[in-house]
């Protein structure tokens, strides 16, 4: 019996747009009630994430989707990793695959579109806040697209009846600390 992972599926990485609101809804729903990859604990509803796909955008970040034969079968996208100037440079990254397409290669793909897109900009560190120490795949996409440990918080969420750790990892973006960012 073999155990070979399928081959990465042929998507196409695009533009999130409001038409792709409703799927990606769906992909939250089923990572809210059923995982601990988010610390949301009621799914949002499409005209929610419609504004923070305008939030995003309005920081200049990057909000895609992959889509398989015109599903949309995950999404990516950065957001500020704090609101206050001196973290201005830093994002934080979030991805979420479909379930029926879990394995595929699908993380992989959105998280290095986001990282060239991120790169490409102003910021120099991306940030990856990681519940249950990884558990479900995301310490390992991490830390094959460049990310490093840098620690661990104990017991800072609590959903679906237990303490729940989050991982911190960074990446550098571009040339990073090396030297000093454009003045903004």
């Amino acid at each position: 019996m073999s155990t070979t992972r399928p081959a990465p599926a042929p998507a196409l990485i695009r533009d999130a747009t409001e038409a792709d609101l409703p799927a990606i809804q769906a992909i939250y729903a089923h990572h809210v009630l059923t995982g601990v990859a988010s610390f949301e604990e009621v799914p949002p509803c499409v005209d929610e994430l419609r504004a923070r796909l305008t939030s995003v955008r309005s920081h200049g970040l990057p909000y895609m989707v992959a889509e398989i034969d015109g599903e949309v079968t995950g999404y990516c996208y950065a957001t500020p990793y704090r609101p206050r100037a001196a973290y201005r440079h830093t994002i934080e990254d979030s991805i979420y695959v479909s379930d029926a397409y879990r394995g595929r290669g699908l993380g992989r793909m959105l998280l290095q579109a986001l990282i060239e897109r991120c790169e490409a900009g102003p910021w120099r560190q991306m940030v990856a806040v990681i519940a249950d120490g990884g558990s479900g795949g995301s310490l390992s996409l991490h830390t094959q697209s460049g990310f490093e440990l840098t620690g661990t918080l104990k017991a800072v969420g609590f959903k679906h009846g237990r303490w729940l750790d989050t991982t911190l990892m960074q990446r550098t973006l571009g040339s990073g600390c090396s030297t000093p960012p454009s003045q903004d």
